[in-house]
């Protein structure tokens, strides 16, 4: 048996893991639990190499990077991590007249006095290349999410989309891969204007090219990628391009899972929060991505103070005599700190 925490917070992207933090920092046990294999969610999973620029005291910073750093505050407190296992169920106890919880994954139970849902965008998985053949070619040359750029080192590389991930390792793989095709299914495009404009520079100097209105019809190759059949869906025409790497980034599909059917109130697959990010459910509160109240904003910043936000009355809830607030972190005995 998993012993009872003060908080279960599920998900360990930067959300979860700022919320791990604060947890530690009230003096709440808690765990984390992630259906990914590492920490970091989105961050992590899809874009470990990509530049965050929205980060208060970064200029700019890798996104492994700050991954890094959250984890190394988050688990200061050796709050145990689970990764690896998915949430399947909730099951709702009392303890001392109050709300109670064991939040069921596939491998284990987890006995906690409240939740935090920290899942971001929830599960996703990278929306796949609509060929009948898609499988067979991971692993030999196609890559839906870019973990290390230096595996396209002298590599020619056909890129498949037109939003910021696209356009983003349109810019980051140069001086990397040996050449960049990117190609795109219509001329407009869902990537932020600064970088669409560098992307047009760097193809008007011949570092690259850009297509719209091509689409990849077929991959070809034996053991390994070694040509693509593109085709213009306004001309129909068809032309072959030698490649050895294909990198679609065509979005992800993403679903609350099981957290759907545990009867939260939840609004266009987001899960509606009170200012304290309290649910309808007592005892279970959201944070980040994957919560929505007025005014919201998706950003990191929003979700590391909901984070706080939820901690602080979860540790509230569960001993009311405790205060909400918790005073100035450079003020307490916690860190070594003394009151000036």
């Amino acid at each position: 048996m998993q012993d009872v925490k003060d908080i279960t917070i599920i998900g360990a992207g930067p959300t979860g893991l700022f919320g791990a933090f604060y947890a530690g920092m009230r003096g709440a046990s808690c765990r984390l639990i992630d259906n990914l294999d590492q920490v970091g969610g989105q961050l992590t999973a899809l874009y470990p190499e990509k530049y965050i620029f929205d980060v208060a005291g970064f200029p700019k910073v890798l996104a492994k990077d700050l991954v890094k750093g959250m984890a190394e505050q988050a688990l200061q407190f050796k709050q145990p991590v689970h990764l690896g296992e998915n949430v399947m169920g909730l099951k709702r106890d009392s303890e001392n007249g109050k709300p109670a919880f064991t939040v069921v994954t596939e491998k284990d139970e987890y006995p906690s006095r409240t939740v935090l849902i920290a899942g971001g965008i929830g599960a996703f998985t990278p929306r796949k290349l609509p060929l009948k053949d898609v499988d067979r070619w991971y692993g030999k040359g196609l890559h839906d999410r870019v973990l290390d750029p230096k595996v396209f080192s002298g590599k020619r590389v056909l890129l498949v989309g037109g939003g910021d991930s696209a356009f983003d390792w349109a810019v980051n793989l140069q001086g990397i891969a040996r050449s960049i095709v990117m190609i795109h299914r219509r001329d407009g495009f869902r990537a932020h204007a600064a970088t669409v404009r560098q992307v047009q520079e760097l193809c008007a100097a011949g570092k690259m090219e850009l297509r719209t209105f091509w689409e990849l019809k077929m991959i070809h190759g034996e053991d390994v990628i070694d040509a693509v059949t593109i085709y213009n869906s306004k001309t129909k025409v068809e032309e072959r391009l030698a490649v050895d790497s294909v990198i679609p980034q065509l979005g992800f599909i993403s679903s609350l899972g099981a957290i759907a059917q545990w009867g939260l109130d939840i609004e266009k697959g987001e899960i509606k929060v009170s200012q304290t990010m309290a649910t309808n459910l007592p005892g279970v509160f959201a944070a980040g991505d994957i919560t929505t109240y007025p005014g919201k904003l998706k950003l990191i910043a929003t979700g590391a103070a909901e984070a706080a936000i939820a901690v602080n009355h979860a540790v509230h809830f569960i001993n009311p005599a405790v205060k909400v607030e918790p005073g100035h972190s450079s003020n307490m005995a916690l860190f070594g700190q003394t009151e000036d």
